[in-house]
């Protein structure tokens, strides 16, 4: 059923995201010891839903076509956006043209000389771009690729109906266990492409990537850490990254890109000195800031099955 026996874990933490929404929903908890850390725990799993959404779209979980996209719907519902819309603006745009005009989620188009704050506002910034970037893609995959746009809208349907009937039910309960953790997951995983790729060198055969490698947080996050090999295959399935990252990258990186604590990290680049690095410790110097080159695959350019990211058996 699993193409590989680790996505277990993958499993687990989808249905641990649904089950702390549905206790809070019946139970309510009004003590704040309580009620706080499992509304942070929602945040966390929606998070880790919105990771296992990007693995999915690069490399599918199921051997059979349909429960891959019975997945997705699944997945949908973990972070608050349809899976398929994940794939032109990550896959199509972000992969092939990584940090150019072409790439629609470049770090570049923050520019406040406060770092906080081009952390912060990554998501906020990109976002602009990327739904109209979406609407495009989505008008010309109508016409050239039926099956995935009845996919996303399929997600889309089930999505929006969830939604609006958990709405109807108890909004303020949907406001606090379903929309705030799906925000969160959605700035989470937009603001991950800020930490790997800001300050590095995108013209670089392995540069191009910051690395997270402490095990911690690469047990949680599915080893989301081990970018520079991700980009270089993305198709290889998450549990082989840390083995193929020390194989195929390590010995030949710069060392300031192979980062062993995220924690560390983010309090040097946004706290103290909170100042924008390259990777080599020089001041991050941006270019003239430019709108976006198109990136939509032409008609002979599109992949004959994107639904999923990737090619999945049948």
């Amino acid at each position: 059923m699993l193409r590989y026996r680790a996505d277990i874990k993958t499993l687990l933490f989808v249905a641990t995201y649904f089950a702390l929404v549905a206790v809070q929903w019946v139970y309510a908890p009004r003590a704040l010891w309580l009620a706080i850390p499992l509304l942070a725990m929602t945040c966390v799993f929606s998070f880790l839903g919105a990771v296992a959404t990007h693995n999915s779209v690069h490399c599918p979980v199921f051997r059979r076509r349909w429960m891959n996209r019975a997945f997705q719907v699944a997945l949908t519902l973990t972070y608050g956006h349809p899976v398929s819309a994940y794939v032109p603006g990550h896959n199509l745009s972000h992969h092939k043209y990584t940090q150019s005009r072409r790439d629609v989620m470049r770090t570049t188009k923050v520019r406040y000389r406060w770092n906080l704050l081009n952390g912060l506002l990554f998501m906020s910034r990109v976002v602009r771009d990327i739904l109209p970037a979406d609407m495009r893609y989505f008008k010309a995959m109508y016409r050239r690729n039926p099956p995935w746009f009845r996919q996303m809208l399929l997600e889309s349907a089930v999505f929006l109906g969830a939604m609006g009937a958990l709405l109807a039910l108890d909004w303020k309960k949907f406001l606090v266990y379903v929309l705030i953790p799906h925000q969160y997951a959605a700035w989470g995983i937009v603001t991950m492409n800020y930490l790997q790729h800001d300050g590095c060198d995108e013209d670089s055969e392995y540069d191009h990537s910051r690395n997270f490698v402490g095990r911690l947080v690469n047990w949680w996050t599915y080893n989301n850490g081990y970018h520079s090999i991700h980009h270089m295959e993305p198709g290889l399935h998450w549990s082989l990254l840390p083995a193929e990252h020390a194989r195929r990258v390590a010995p030949f990186i710069h060392p300031n890109l192979d980062q062993p604590s995220l924690l560390a990290y983010l309090f040097r680049t946004f706290v103290w000195p909170g100042k924008r690095l390259r990777y080599d410790g020089a001041p991050v110097v941006l270019p003239q800031e430019e709108p976006d080159e198109e990136w939509i695959p032409g008609p002979k350019e599109t992949p004959s099955d994107v639904s999923l990211g990737a090619i999945a058996p049948s």
